[in-house]
């Protein structure tokens, strides 16, 4: 079964994983720590360019809307696959639109057909010991009904779960061996890189990196992992005050915003915000009084949610201080420096080769895209 980026099952979200803070700018994202990894999912980093083979081809059986190197794709797995990529959005695609969108997953799931492929002929199939541990890692971040709940939100089995874990996994070992393996930043490079970028490190005034966990008290639609969202001022009032609680137990800040906040632009990265400048909070007296106060690691007390526009009450937050810079000409021998520099090389000479790599594979393959024939055939009508 082909599986596209748009997946079935999100791993991520299940897996709890943590992706880059917010921020204007990835220097100021990422204040030179490296890009935070996570078990992600399934995000095939080609263009929506599809192309199909030319040639003499037999009828496809009514099910089948394209073949990669005579293994079918089926229109029952684009059709899953479509319709997770559209999610809960309320408002549907145009026809017109929608065939783009069919278009563009079949083209992801071609092209991770051709990578499964490749990846058998060196041996290097994920193994059943494999995909077990990552389903293991993945439970211990929740309980039975929790993990159950999350497999039943997003209509996939465990079996499902499984074998979309294996492909990634294939996919991983192979681009480890066939790019991975071949990247080697050079001393001489980072010199180079911030020789030439020097002013991109001085930073111009003090800066916060801080996380938000907010409870709303207005209508609107549950992101987080419990699908939860009070249901009124009393009601998030009453939740914010239980997830201090939590906090004061032990519980990490990270966990629960992605389990309970109702921030939807920060819950999935454990409700942290990036990088913010001491201007950009000094408008927020109580927010930047409070965060102001703590060391690194420790949160707010419960602050009331103001929108800046209307000044109105919206609900409550918490807010955790991960870390504190002052402003100030970074120098190469900061290690901090370094490694940034290294992983934003690292990452734009992986994202070339893996393209180049994509497209190699691809013009090696026999592709016919039925689906494609199809909309032309329609087209001429």
């Amino acid at each position: 079964m082909a599986l596209s980026p748009h997946r079935f099952v999100d791993l991520s979200l299940i897996a709890g994983a943590t992706p880059a803070p917010l921020g204007e700018t990835r220097l100021q994202e990422e204040s030179f720590f490296p890009a935070r990894y996570r078990f992600a999912g399934f995000v095939l980093c080609c263009g929506a360019l599809l192309t199909a083979v030319a040639g003499c081809h037999s009828s496809p059986a009514p099910d089948v809307v394209a073949t990669v190197n005579g293994k079918d794709i089926l229109r029952a797995d684009l059709e899953k696959y479509y319709k997770a990529r559209l999610g809960d959005t309320p408002q549907q695609p145009t026809p017109e639109q929608a065939n783009i969108d069919r278009l563009t997953t079949l083209h992801d799931m071609i092209q991770d057909e051709i990578l499964q492929q490749y990846a058998a002929k060196f041996n290097l199939t994920a193994s059943d010991e494999d995909v077990n541990a990552k389903v293991t890692d993945m439970k211990a971040l929740h309980t039975q009904e929790e993990f159950d709940k999350l497999l039943k939100q997003r209509n996939v089995t465990l079996d499902d779960l499984k074998r979309d874990i294996r492909r990634e996994l294939t996919k991983t070992k192979l681009l480890n061996k066939e790019i991975e393996s071949k990247i080697n930043i050079t001393d001489g490079e980072i010199a180079n890189y911030y020789n030439t970028h020097k002013s991109e490190f001085d930073i111009i005034e003090p800066r916060y990196r801080i996380a938000r966990i907010a409870v709303t008290s207005t209508p609107s639609q549950a992101t987080n992992l419990q699908n939860n969202k009070a249901s009124g001022d009393a009601d998030a009032k009453k939740k914010i005050q239980a997830l201090y609680t939590k906090l004061e137990n032990g519980e990490d800040f990270g966990s629960v915003a992605m389990n309970y906040s109702e921030d939807k632009s920060t819950n999935s990265s454990a409700g942290d915000m990036g990088f913010v400048y001491e201007s950009q909070l000094r408008p927020m007296t109580e927010v930047f009084n409070a965060i102001s106060k703590l060391k690194p690691g420790q949160f707010t007390d419960v602050i009331p949610a103001v929108d800046p526009e209307s000044h109105r009450a919206v609900g409550y937050a918490i807010y955790q201080l991960i870390s504190k810079e002052p402003a100030g000409q970074r120098e190469l021998s900061d290690p901090r420096v370094q490694q940034y520099i290294h992983q934003l090389l690292h990452d734009s000479r992986t994202q070339v080769l893996r393209n180049a790599y994509y497209e190699k594979l691809r013009d090696d393959a026999k592709i016919h895209n039925y689906l494609a024939d199809q909309l032309l055939k329609e087209g001429e009508k």
